[in-house]
């Protein structure tokens, strides 16, 4: 059982202008489905209660009811939901097929401010699993029941929840291209930049708060670095010949870029206070898609220097590389997870390109979808869930798969998604 949770947060959330929001599709779930009862928040008619409030359990219901693990029961029935753990009926909810219980209340505070409560019930055994409060503005509601639905979940199956992340990706429509970043249900949808030229490769920022990018508005590959808070960008890699696979180092000063300024593709480490960029591969061998390690002493990446493309690891102190993937001649697009113990990229089996994972400790691998056309996989801040692109009726789309590839679920949205990466 786990103890009783108690925290407090301050929540500071910058409302962003809402874009075409995509929906998803469940297309997979887990065999033995939690059931839940998300009940409505308590949200009394009060002095100083702000109008218009979203409740928190519809936001709380849809992420649960997507993962693929929970089996969310009607409610529709409550009329008055209870507001203290007091006023719950818990062998009611058992009786009627539930096994864990959420309810929860919002009450006005000062300053335009609310505060948010939730409380966690396992109806089985008639105790308490959590209980959690957040002081918030109205605008950061939203956020806070992301929140709320990771707590719920890491409770009940015991591995932190992916509901309150942000992704990014490139949405191409009426002949220009957009990367935009969402919640990570996919609502409130934001271009950062756009342009009539190609733009790929997003990656985070360790902290989040910069994506860097390629794009081909100077007609050739050019990284950028752009500020989310301001808007504000810069070109770091605009050097001879081509500019492209940005990665950033654990502590953020650093990209490992590929360029081609001196001869084939090469790995390049560049220091993002001074602008240099110190080669790392050499030879003639193309080498690219550098991720660093989380711990900041290895880079994976591709490369043809055996034949094929396959993925390689090579240590940043002695630069000594060996070859990680065997399984098949096509081997690309390496991402790890947060814990450095698992190897997602993109494996060609029978002409089809298919997320796969390995466990580096067993390299024992194991091929994820069943989509043919997959590409860039990225992993969720829990390391359970993995975003990709891949084509559905020639139409570029989003997908998730769980680590386990039990769990699977398809975004849609109008125009074409590509180059997906899932933040911090």
């Amino acid at each position: 059982m786990l103890l009783r949770l108690t925290l407090s947060l301050l929540i500071c959330f910058l409302a962003l202008p809402v874009k075409a929001a995509m929906t998803i599709e469940i297309v997979g779930g887990a065999a033995n489905r939690i059931p839940v009862a998300i009940l409505p928040f308590s949200l009394p008619v009060a002095p100083g209660m702000p109008p218009g409030l979203q409740n928190p359990a519809e936001v709380v219901t849809g992420d649960l009811g997507r993962s693929g693990y929970f089996r969310i029961l009607d409610v529709s029935d409550v009329i008055t939901p209870p507001a203290e753990p007091q006023a719950l009926q818990l062998p009611a909810w058992k009786s009627r097929g539930a096994d864990a219980v959420v309810i929860g209340q919002i009450r006005p505070v000062s300053n335009d401010r609310i505060e948010v409560r939730f409380w966690l019930f396992d109806a089985v055994r008639q105790t308490q699993l959590a209980a959690l409060a957040y002081t918030t503005t109205p605008e950061g509601l939203r956020t806070v029941a992301h929140r709320i639905a990771d707590a719920v979940h890491q409770a009940l199956l015991g591995e932190p929840g992916a509901y309150g992340g942000r992704i990014a990706y490139i949405l191409k429509r009426g002949g220009r291209y957009e990367l935009q970043v969402a919640d990570a249900d996919s609502q409130n949808a934001v271009t950062v930049t756009t342009s009539p030229e190609p733009l790929i490769s997003p990656a985070w920022s360790p902290d989040g708060r910069r994506l860097a990018y390629v794009s081909f508005e100077d007609k050739k590959p050019v990284v950028y670095v752009q500020n989310l808070a301001d808007g504000k960008r810069r070109a770091v890699a605009r050097f001879r010949g081509s500019n492209s696979a940005p990665a950033w180092a654990p502590d953020g000063r650093r990209l490992a870029v590929t360029l081609s300024k001196d001869e084939t593709s090469q790995i390049y480490l560049l220091d993002l206070l001074t602008g240099e960029a110190t080669r790392f591969t050499r030879g003639g061998a193309l080498d690219t898609e550098a991720v660093f390690s989380p711990d900041g002493q290895w880079l994976y990446f591709t490369s043809d220097r055996g034949g094929s493309p396959q993925i390689y690891r090579a240590s940043l102190a002695t630069g000594a590389a060996n070859r990680v993937t065997f399984e098949g001649g096509y081997n690309v697009s390496p991402t790890l997870s947060p814990d450095g113990r698992t190897l997602a990229f993109v494996h060609r089996r029978d002409g089809r390109f298919h997320v796969a994972v390995m466990d580096l400790n067993s390299r024992q691998m194991q091929v994820l979808t069943e989509t043919v056309h997959d590409e860039s996989p990225s992993f969720a801040a829990n390391g359970r869930l993995l975003l990709y692109a891949t084509l559905v009726n020639d139409r570029g789309v989003l997908a998730t798969v769980s680590v386990d590839g039990k769990v699977k679920q398809r975004l849609s949205q109008s125009g074409d998604l590509r180059e997906p990466a899932w933040g911090p």
